[in-house]
């Protein structure tokens, strides 16, 4: 394993959940994260918790949608540090209308415009730097709901859209491995962080406690940002040992209506 003491990264979604466990461990590799996301408050709180801790951040806030936004985020941390070694693209979303038979054209366009357009223009902006630098790891964090099923629980825009981040992923492999530039599509399964509560039947906090943790999403981030640049890390899933989906939990039955 390598040491990422004074590397810089650039993490999205750092406000909630894992791009904040992820921040946050990085932070405490020695790493300078900034901080982006729509709601200051929650990324003034991630700041302070690292600070407090000894560790280096900078709060960018940013809604990922806007790709001038994110290019000019991206020109930012250039000016401010030279470089950028680290992006954890974490912000995403999901809709509790999410069948066909309750899903509207507002909760479609909206899942696949962040979670999918927005993540291209995470990776569209981190690349532009990368690639004169020759050396840069994207992680893109996908999801289980991206490995060719309909969506089970998470619905199938969301599943479509992590899945087209999990070709996206692999496509900068091949276009940018000879540069040093590599990505990895970090897909768990449920993990207890706040985008359950928009599930149409949120998981009770007995189910959650089994689930995998956000902390433990951090610890994965720092495993793979950690490894040697002569790795790459493709695809890595992490799924909770408890895996109601394996279980046959209802919740991830379809129900049949007429």
């Amino acid at each position: 394993m390598q040491s990422i003491d004074g590397k810089i990264a650039w993490v999205t979604g750092a406000g909630t959940g894992i791009g904040r466990a992820g921040a946050c461990a990085l932070a405490a590799a020695g790493v300078t994260v900034y901080l982006s996301g729509r709601r200051v408050p929650e990324l003034e709180a991630v700041k302070a918790r690292i600070t407090a801790a000894g560790g280096k951040a900078e709060v960018a806030p940013l809604d990922i949608v806007d790709g001038a936004a994110c290019y000019a985020v991206v020109d930012r941390i250039m000016k401010e540090q030279g470089r950028l070694d680290i992006v954890v693209n974490s912000a995403g979303l999901n809709r509790p209308k999410r069948r066909w038979k309750d899903i509207d054209q507002e909760s479609f366009h909206i899942v696949v415009d962040v979670d999918l357009k927005g993540a291209f223009n995470v990776c569209h902006a981190a690349i532009k730097v990368m690639r004169p630098q020759r050396d840069g790891l994207i992680i893109n964090v996908s999801s289980m709901a991206s490995q060719g099923r309909s969506g089970g629980v998470s619905g199938f825009p969301y599943a479509a859209a992590k899945h087209g981040m999990n070709v996206m992923t692999e496509s900068i492999n091949d276009e940018h491995a000879h540069m040093g530039v590599r990505a990895c599509a970090f897909c768990p399964g449920e993990v207890a962080t706040e985008i359950l509560d928009k599930r149409p039947k949120p998981p009770s906090p007995e189910e959650r406690a089994r689930m995998v943790q956000e902390e433990d999403c951090g610890e994965t981030i720092l495993f793979v940002s950690r490894m040697p640049r002569h790795v790459c890390v493709n695809e890595i899933h992490v799924s909770p040992l408890w895996n109601r989906g394996y279980m046959g939990s209802p919740d991830f039955t379809v129900t049949r209506d007429d």
